[in-house]
């Protein structure tokens, strides 16, 4: 039976790393030197390596971002029956979510790292590419989005949080947990998401657009807020206390400042949904939302961000926006 063609685009991080004696290790091994280390991979699919950037994820922009969403796009287009990125960890949960928010393809879409560089005893790189393209080939998550597939999880690119700096079972996906696993050989897909996939239309060629997170402290002044706008954000999510509160010396500030661009009100906890009718003190999620500040729901400050960037970047209105954030599940 003919193999399905799997695409392997590497972006760098730790899965790439090569070691370096002087400062420690590096971004050095592409798409070919991952493919040519692991012969398992050609038992699985037809495997073209693409090397695409050669960075530490923290070094990758948002217009990186949507470079390689091209990318995929076009292979996907042409022929290529799935896509597996390599990538760092830092910004998985970033990555996989614009993805699935902005590739329209329905073929599976797959984004992988390792926590253990292959410097490393116990490397783990090698185990979630292979896992990785056994998910791609299978053809399972056709039509779900883009997923991620680490230490044998498949976490859906909307949930996928990573909670550790370095364990290599570092992401969940609170509260639903992975729609599947990799056994072996086999995938299995146990969940699968019961709303409908939002595409967002963003041609990597507009008008770039700045969205600023920013922390409620306890006691902050939150003198920053004056001045979003005059240093050119378009946009800000605020990663509030608890169930979406401020402290109220900034209830004003953030109510002037929704009059002209749009403010999300995440929670800093980054597990929960921000409510919107329990509390009413001054600064409560009750107070901010009545003042025209807009939800983030469950989708957390990272993910929010994500979102309002690729709907100012679409060109969307107000209104568009405080909808889209309104119904998301």
């Amino acid at each position: 039976m003919e193999k399905p063609h799997v695409a392997i685009v590497s972006l760098g991080g730790t899965i790439s790393m090569g070691k370096r004696e002087d400062v420690g290790v590096v971004p050095s091994l592409d798409a070919d030197s991952l493919v040519s280390s692991l012969p398992e991979l050609r038992d699985v699919a037809d495997i073209t390596a693409i090397p695409f950037r050669m960075v530490a994820s923290s070094g990758l922009s948002l217009a990186d971002l949507l470079a390689v969403r091209d990318e995929i796009g076009k292979l996907l287009d042409n022929g290529t029956d799935a896509v597996v990125l390599t990538q760092g960890t830092d910004t998985i949960e970033e990555t996989s979510f614009l993805l699935n928010l902005t590739v329209k393809s329905d073929k599976p879409v797959v984004v992988t790292g390792a926590m253990r560089d292959p410097t490393t005893p116990g490397s783990d790189g090698q185990a979630n590419l292979l896992a990785a393209v056994r998910v791609a080939a299978s053809g399972l998550t056709k039509g779900l989005g883009t997923v991620v597939v680490m230490n044998d999880d498949i976490h859906h690119s909307k949930y996928v949080k990573k909670t550790h700096t370095s364990n290599p079972a570092a992401f969940s996906s609170f509260p639903l947990g992975p729609l599947g696993w990799v056994s072996e050989d086999r995938v299995r897909i146990a969940l699968k998401p019961a709303a409908n996939r939002i595409i967002i239309d963003v041609d990597s060629k507009s008008r770039d657009r700045e969205v600023l997170m920013f922390t409620v402290l306890l006691g902050d002044s939150g003198k920053l807020v004056k001045h979003v706008v005059d240093m050119g954000y378009d946009g800000i999510v605020l990663e509030a206390m608890g169930a979406g509160h401020v402290f109220p010396s900034i209830v004003d500030d953030l109510e002037e400042l929704a009059s002209r661009i749009p403010v999300v009100l995440a929670s800093r906890t980054r597990n929960g949904e921000v409510l919107s009718k329990t509390y009413a003190f001054h600064g409560s999620e009750s107070d901010l939302l009545k003042r025209g500040l807009i939800s983030a729901g469950a989708l957390n400050p990272l993910k929010a961000r994500i979102l309002l960037y690729l709907l100012l970047r679409a060109g969307k209105s107000m209104e568009e926006i405080r909808s889209i954030f309104e119904n998301w599940i």
